[in-house]
């Protein structure tokens, strides 16, 4: 990765206390994906159920993704780059679960569960964590994984290549 893209994704000015966010929304999805694991239910099961193609198979790639890049959050390794795989996940599991909880009504093939009501209450009840989860995602995004992360440790380390320059504040330059 060249040094321009690298410190594009790993840096971040964002304070230290971002790390409550990484923990909260990597930590939900690292517990997700290793349930999707161990227990066929919350994994193929559940997929098969909404009415996705191949479930085993996609199971198994979202528990991946969910784990490895969970983890990534957990440590703020790469967290901008880690959040997207989990933005789409859950963009997907709201399309395909909580938009038929509101329309009370299958959608484009996916299955709505059987509830006793429907509707946006219910809707919004059912999505919370999603969208506690997509919002903390987008945030991760957007500020990167603050000052307490690897990230941080790792742009820190990183020597400046000889060809570029660094501006330092106070119109002064460093190599």
């Amino acid at each position: 990765m060249n040094r321009s893209l690298w410190t594009r994704v790993t840096k971040t000015s964002a304070p230290a206390s971002v790390i409550l966010v990484r923990l909260v929304v990597g930590l939900v999805f690292l517990s997700e994906g290793l349930q999707k694991f161990m227990f066929e239910a919350l994994g193929s099961g559940r997929f098969e159920k909404i009415g996705f193609a191949a479930p085993h198979a996609l199971a198994y790639l979202v528990a991946c993704f969910e784990v490895i890049c969970g983890a990534m959050l957990v440590v703020g390794l790469m967290t901008r780059l880690a959040a997207i795989p989990l933005m789409i996940i859950i963009l997907t599991a709201i399309v395909t679960t909580k938009v038929p909880v509101f329309l009370g009504h299958d959608l484009w093939g996916f299955h709505v569960r059987k509830l006793s009501h429907y509707g946006f209450w219910v809707m919004a009840h059912e999505a919370r964590t999603d969208f506690s989860m997509l919002l903390g995602s987008i945030f991760l995004a957007i500020v990167g994984a603050g000052r307490w992360s690897m990230d941080a440790c790792l742009v820190r380390r990183r020597p400046a290549s000889p060809h570029t320059v660094d501006h330092v504040p106070g119109g002064g330059e460093e190599n």
